[in-house]
C-alpha cells in the first residue's frame, strides 16, 4: 500500500511517499502556495501526485502545540483534512508532527547544507519523517 504524507504549512507543502511495501519514506518535493486562504491549486497538484504514485492513504502532520493544544495551524489543517477526504475520497490520517520541522533542519545543518538551500529542502524531509512515524507505528502494532 502507498501512503502519502504531507507537511502542510502555511506557504509550502512538503510532500513525501512510502515504497510499495510500506516501509520507508521518500521525498517527492515542496508545494508552493502563492495564498495562504486558497488551496485549489495545492488540492490539484497533490492529486496529480497520488494519481501517479498509485496513493491509498494520506498522512497529514497535525501541528499540536507542545502542551497539546489545538491553535489556529491546527485548525487550517483539520480544513486541509476535510478537503482531501472531498477531492480524493482517500482516508486521511492526523499525526502528530511537533518539532518535525526542527528536526529536519537540524539534519540538513548536519549534513553542511547551507542555510540559503535548506528551505529548498526542509519541507520535504518533514513530510518525510511525519510519513516514517506512521509508518514505524503501523509497524510496530503488528
Amino acid at each position: 500500500m502507498r501512503i502519502m504524507g504531507l507537511d502542510y504549512g502555511s506557504k509550502t507543502v512538503g510532500v513525501a511517499v512510502c515504497d510499495p511495501l510500506g516501509i520507508t519514506a521518500q521525498t517527492v518535493e515542496t508545494i508552493t502556495r502563492k495564498d495562504e486562504n486558497k488551496l485549489r491549486r495545492t488540492l490539484a497538484r497533490i492529486e496529480e501526485l497520488i494519481a501517479e504514485y498509485e496513493i491509498e492513504r494520506i498522512v497529514l502532520g497535525y501541528p499540536k502545540n507542545m502542551n497539546n493544544t489545538l491553535g489556529e495551524r491546527a485548525k487550517k489543517t483539520e480544513e486541509l483534512k476535510s478537503a482531501l477526504e472531498r477531492r480524493t475520497g482517500l482516508p486521511v490520517v492526523l499525526w502528530d508532527e511537533r518539532l518535525t520541522t526542527v528536526a529536519a533542519d537540524r539534519v540538513l545543518m548536519e549534513s553542511g547544507v547551507r542555510r540559503e538551500h535548506r528551505k529548498e529542502s526542509v519541507d520535504q524531509i518533514a513530510a518525510a519523517m511525519i510519513l516514517q512515524g506512521y509508518l514505524d507505528s503501523l509497524a510496530n502494532a503488528r
